[in-house]
Order: structure tokens, then sequence, then C-alpha cells
């Protein structure tokens, strides 16, 4: 069974699964530094301007990749509504007929304009409130995001209900995958300071991280309840076609990342002891930068798949 499709899918499941990478990064990044990091490092200003630069840096790259690839996904998806080679589709005409005309279009405007304006309050971040106002269009740009895919197709109150499903479970995504990210760079400028400040830093880092991503987690799962029920509809379908088959290795994907967050929950972040004759903590926090490396891995495993979700007809639509 063909898990990819036609082949000229492709390009388009790797468009999306970095768009959706890159826009997960930038809105995990700053919402990260909005509530773990800005409150965890009140007291170390110069761990603090090292991570604000690292992460201003990541939030950039990820706001370019999110346009660029914005600008490719734009592209593939004139040629294929317009049924027009790539060269012929990529003209005035054809790419103005699909921002204006359909809701793809729509909605990519929309969210280029949100793009935009990231992109001014990164670029001016030292005045008041553009921190908040940057996290609050990363947000809008990762939650539009559902008006692309399947939920933008059902109708009724069902749809209304899908929409709201699938918006809540990009934004959990992008703050517990997008925020791993920046938990690796702060633990990395945390292990170059002195070990008894610290262990307290990278404990109460660890801390509030845990407690954003066990709500992104439960946030998760009840949003991916509701859109499985809405596009699988039962387990046949969940067994019998690509699109079942696909969810059922994101799951697994998803349970592992789980696995390795709840190591680093209930076992290496309780190491992190304030201690200078203890070297358990260091060895705590070289753990927790590994295992938070390998959820990242994991997390871009996930957005393979889910680029590869949106390129199928859902499961309900295929089994009587």
């Amino acid at each position: 069974m063909d898990w990819f499709g036609a082949a000229d899918n492709v390009p388009l499941i790797v468009t999306r699964a970095i768009h959706f990478a890159a826009t997960a990064t930038v809105t995990g990044t700053l919402l990260f530094r909005a509530v773990v990091a800005n409150p965890t490092l009140r007291s170390e200003e110069a761990v603090a301007k090292t991570f604000r630069s690292q992460t201003q840096r990541v939030a950039w790259i990820g706001l370019a990749i999110t346009l660029l690839s914005g600008m490719i996904w734009l592209l593939l998806q004139a040629v294929s509504m317009s049924g027009l080679p790539l060269r012929e589709a990529a003209t005035m005409g054809v790419l103005a007929t699909v921002l204006n005309e359909t809701q793809f279009g729509l909605v990519s405007e929309v969210r280029a304009a949100l793009a935009v304006f990231l992109a001014a309050c990164l670029a001016y971040h030292r005045f008041p409130w553009a921190g908040w106002l940057a996290l609050a269009a990363a947000l809008g740009l990762a939650a539009a995001i559902a008006w692309t895919g399947h939920a933008a197709s059902t109708p009724g109150v069902t749809g209304n209900l899908h929409l709201l499903a699938d918006m809540l479970h990009v934004l959990a995504a992008a703050a517990w995958l997008g925020g791993l990210v920046s938990l690796v760079l702060l633990l990395a400028a945390i292990s170059r300071i002195p070990p008894l400040p610290g262990a307290v830093l990278a404990r109460d880092a660890a801390h509030r991280f845990s407690t954003l991503g066990m709500l992104s987690v439960a946030i998760l799962v009840l949003s991916g309840v509701v859109n499985a029920w809405i596009l699988v509809g039962s387990v046949r379908a969940l067994v019998v076609t690509v699109y079942g088959q696909l969810l059922i290795l994101k799951i697994v994907m998803f349970a592992f990342m789980l696995a390795f967050a709840a190591i680093n929950r209930f076992w290496l972040t309780p190491r992190l002891v304030p201690s200078s004759a203890d070297t358990g903590g260091s060895e705590a926090l070289h753990q927790l930068k590994r295992n938070s490396a390998i959820e990242i891995a994991l997390g871009l495993a996930i957005f393979a798949v889910v680029g590869m979700l949106g390129t199928q007809h859902p499961a309900i639509h295929l089994v009587k």
C-alpha cells in the first residue's frame, strides 16, 4: 500500500511538514520565552541575555522558513487547483485567482499579514508590549492552519467543532514541540554557569515547562479524539485505510514522546538537586537535554506524518 499516495504529492507533503514544523517552532519559542524563561531567569541577567539572543535568532529563522514554505505551498496548491504545469501555474493570473477566490488563498493572505506583523514585532522587540504582540501574532499564525486542512471542509455544527479541535490541536503541538527547542537552548545556557544556581534554574525551568507540557498533552489527546471521531469514525476504518494507518503511526510516536516527557518530569527533574557536592545534578541535566533532543526528533517525524495525512482522504469517507 502506497502511504505517500501519488508521486506528485511528495513535494506537497514535504512542504507541509516543513511549514508546520517552522510555524510550531516560532510559536513555541515565543510562548516558552513568555511563560517559562522570563519568570525563571529574573535573577540571572547574563543567562537571560544569552537565551534571549538565541531564541530571537530561532524565531527569525523559523519565521523565514514559514514564509518561504508558505509561498511554495501556495504555488503547489495553484498547480493542483488549476491542473496546469508548474511553469504555467506560477503566473500572476493563476496565483491571484487562488489567493482571491479560494478559502486556502484567503487564509494564506491572513497568515501572511500575521507573519509580517510578527516580523515587525521581532524587529522592534525592545518596545513595550512587543513581546506579547509577537506572541499573539504567532498564536494566530499557528491557529489559522486549521482552516487549511480537512476541518475547513467539514460542514455545519460538526465543522465548527472540528475547526475548534484542530485549532487547539495545532496550538498545543506548537506549545510542546516548539517549546522543546527553547528548553534545550535554555538548559545548555544554564549548564555553563556554576552548578549550585544552575541546578535551581534548571529545576524551575523544567517544572514550568512540564506544567505547560501536561496541559498541551491533555489538549492534544482531547482534540485528537474529536478529530479522529470526525475523520475516522470506526476502528475498522482506522485499521484498513491509509489515513488510519498513518494516524496509528502518529499515535505510536506520540506515545514515545510522552514516555520521554514522563521520564524528564518524574525521574530527571527531581534529581536536579542544588548541591555542589553531588554530581548527580549535572548528569541529570545532561540526560534532560538529551531526552529533550530525542523528543524534538520524534516531533519532527510526527510533522512528516501530519504532512502526509493532509494529502489523504479521511478514513470515514472510504469505509461504510
